[in-house]
């Protein structure tokens, strides 16, 4: 019996070890601050309702933050009811930050953002980074941070740690294929870490870390989007390719292998045009930056410039250009379809280019949506298409998600913040 016991507790999962009093100190020293972060501004006692720790509690752990400077308290609120007024307790808007480096095919946007979220420095470059080598791009791109960071010193932020949002498929730091730069197999994080300090070198190097685009737009538009109750959803970022990425539930579906979202290599024709991953008939060759310039009449290396000019110019009904719109929404709807019918999100959001083209994008789009998904629940007024919020972008969300990191565990990071 023994035996049979003994051997049926062999094949568990071991148990995590039960934690001591300084783990759940550093978790509820976590708790306090996110609270405190959600809700913008609490008295001690807000706090103590919403974490459900007693007052007492709440007020050694507030004072740990305090001195840590994670948190800043001023004036006084008065509640109505009995008792003294307490002290608001507010995220502090200096000390740790987090810096968010999105690098494209045709430009580089550096952001900082403070605990509370809050975009503080932004720069963006327009580059045409097709065919540089990747160290050259990443050198670019270390420079464009440098000037941020310095920025950032001026308004007495310190960035704790940096992560670079990329356009392809990333493992553990390393760019296996990102086909519209032109890079194969590139570890990216090492070399911009290298760039930046030796322009820095009188300070701290900064951790680095890697992320695909799209996952860290829809995790900017999860953040700061403004969604509500709304937690699942299918995001679509229009760039020189097209990327995505899925909400469900709060979470990131990242698959197997960190790969899941890749739409934008999704086949729409078998004999259609070759991709630069090397198949034919992708939909970014329908539907990608460049597809659509072309379509319009514009010539397809033009960039942002060129964004700007289609918009305009189907702001003035011109033929080609709302033509080559509704063509290209129409193969996102059914490509689009696909993706609701098997993961059955909330919402569609269109980010990146789709953002500013959206008005011509979404009836073709909410059109093959509501003809396609098979549970009828997407007919064209559902308001299920959405257009990104333009507080939400990748160098956002990969600013915040150095915060996350700090939200998460403060303790981790108190020691940076007193130097």
């Amino acid at each position: 019996m023994n035996g049979n016991h003994t051997g049926h507790a062999g094949r568990r999962s071991p148990l995590e070890p039960k934690a001591d009093r300084e783990t759940v100190r550093r978790h509820n020293l976590s708790l306090v601050l996110r609270a405190v972060r959600d809700e913008v501004e609490m008295t001690r006692a807000g706090v103590a309702a919403r974490v459900g720790l007693t007052r007492a509690a709440v007020s050694s752990l507030v004072e740990q933050l305090l001195d840590s400077r994670f948190l800043s308290e001023s004036g006084k609120t008065f509640s109505g009811q009995a008792g003294r007024p307490g002290t608001v307790l507010k995220v502090a808007r200096t000390g740790v930050a987090g810096v968010g480096v999105e690098i494209n095919v045709d430009y580089v946007a550096v952001c900082v953002v403070d605990l509370a979220g809050t975009d503080r420095v932004r720069l963006v470059e327009h580059l045409d980074n097709r065919g540089t080598p990747p160290a050259q791009v990443l050198g670019r791109a270390a420079g464009i941070a440098a000037r941020a960071l310095a920025s950032a010193a001026e308004q007495e932020l310190r960035p704790v740690g940096a992560a670079l949002a990329l356009p392809g498929l990333i493992a553990a730091g390393t760019v296996r294929q990102a086909p519209n730069l032109g890079w194969i197999g590139v570890e990216a994080g090492a070399p911009f870490a290298e760039a930046l300090h030796a322009l820095r070198p009188a300070l701290p190097a900064l951790p680095v870390r890697s992320e695909n685009e799209a996952n860290l737009a829809a995790l900017a538009e999860l953040w700061f989007g403004g969604l509500g109750d709304l937690r699942s959803f299918l995001y679509l970022t229009g760039e020189i390719g097209v990327g995505g990425a899925l909400v469900l539930d709060g979470e990131l579906l990242r698959g197997a292998n960190g790969f899941a979202g890749e739409i934008g290599h999704v086949p729409v024709a078998a004999d259609g045009p070759r991709c630069r991953c090397g198949a034919r008939g992708c939909l970014e060759q329908y539907a990608g930056q460049s597809a659509l310039l072309r379509a319009a009449g514009i010539d397809e290396r033009a960039g942002a410039a060129g964004v700007a000019e289609l918009e305009l110019r189907a702001r003035e009904g011109d033929r080609p250009a709302v033509s080559a719109l509704t063509q290209a929404g129409l193969t996102l709807g059914r490509v689009l379809s696909g993706a609701v019918n098997l993961f059955d999100p909330d919402a569609v959001i269109l980010g990146g280019i789709y953002r500013p083209l959206f008005p011509w994008l979404a009836p073709p789009v909410g059109a093959e949506l509501a003809d396609r998904v098979v549970s009828g629940l997407w007919p064209g007024d559902s308001g299920r298409v959405r257009a990104s919020s333009p507080a939400a972008d990748a160098a956002r969300g990969a600013a915040a998600l150095v915060v996350q990191d700090v939200l998460a565990d403060p303790v981790a990071y108190a020691h940076r913040e007193s130097h």
